[in-house]
């Protein structure tokens, strides 16, 4: 087991969408085990995408309501080229998780990234 997991440095950030649109792009960055978490309220049958742009070290999961990284399977994920899509099964607050492998993480690699989240 890593010890270096209570270390780790989650950044918690709430997306919200400008009036009328129905997408929002946030850049972001984190370094090693750190990841960022980008939440956005949604409502069943709606659908979602998310894309990752930037250092090919990012990716990335996707929680559903209730569902938490570290507790939960995640009900998607993706990479920088590997978009996600797909429609939401519950009204609640969606959890996207961006970190990086294990592998460039033990490096201590700084990942900066773009990430955009749609909900239409």
């Amino acid at each position: 087991v890593d010890g270096a997991f209570a270390a780790d440095k989650i950044t918690k950030v709430p997306v919200h969408f400008a009036k009328g649109a129905s997408s929002a792009t946030l850049k972001g960055s984190f370094k090693g085990y750190d990841s960022v978490e980008y939440t956005v309220s949604a409502r069943a049958g709606q659908a979602m995408s998310v894309r990752v742009t930037g250092s090919g070290n990012a990716n990335y999961n996707i929680f559903a309501p209730g569902n938490l990284p570290g507790q939960s399977e995640a009900m998607g994920s993706g990479f920088v080229g590997g978009d996600w899509q797909g429609k939401l099964p519950a009204d609640g607050t969606y959890t996207v998780q961006v970190y990086q492998m294990r592998a460039s993480a033990r490096r201590g690699e700084a990942v900066p990234y773009s990430i955009t989240i749609g909900i239409k």
